[in-house]
């Protein structure tokens, strides 16, 4: 899956108020592990089939992700300064640019950071809405 991937990814190139994180997914977009969660639940609810949870999807997106990406923003302008608003100047909020972002200063993917911060939860949770969605389906076929 597309969202899981990159998530993955993501977590990988992230250093949480250590560095500003402007490698891999992040010289696209600003929030890839957002838009990787976006992609998953969006998957999800296309193939759970009902069009009440499209619209709770679409609340959630704009009532919990929307402000906190927000918030977020401003912490990073806290900690990191003219750096991130350069950074952010450049590249988009939450869907990705074409092109990367770039900077002698990006970082590489590091497969530790991907247990330390637990991504492989999201995973986990995948697996389990996939085996709710196949017994669906052999139940109500």
């Amino acid at each position: 899956m597309p969202g899981l991937a990159l998530r993955a990814w993501a977590s990988g190139h992230l250093r949480k108020n250590e560095s500003l994180a402007i490698g891999g997914p992040y010289a696209y977009t600003r929030n890839p592990l957002y838009l990787g969660s976006f992609l998953l639940g969006l998957g999800f609810t296309i193939a759970a089939g009902r069009w009440l949870l499209v619209i709770v999807f679409a609340a959630m997106l704009l009532g919990i992700y929307l402000p906190v990406m927000r918030v977020e923003s401003q912490a990073l302008v806290e900690l990191f300064g003219e750096r991130y608003q350069r950074y952010a100047d450049h590249v988009p909020n939450f869907l990705p640019r074409f092109s990367p972002y770039r900077d002698e200063s990006a970082t590489s993917f590091d497969s530790r950071l991907y247990l330390r911060y637990r991504e492989y939860r999201a995973a986990l949770g995948a697996l389990a809405a996939w085996a709710l969605l196949a017994l669906k389906w052999i139940i109500f076929k």
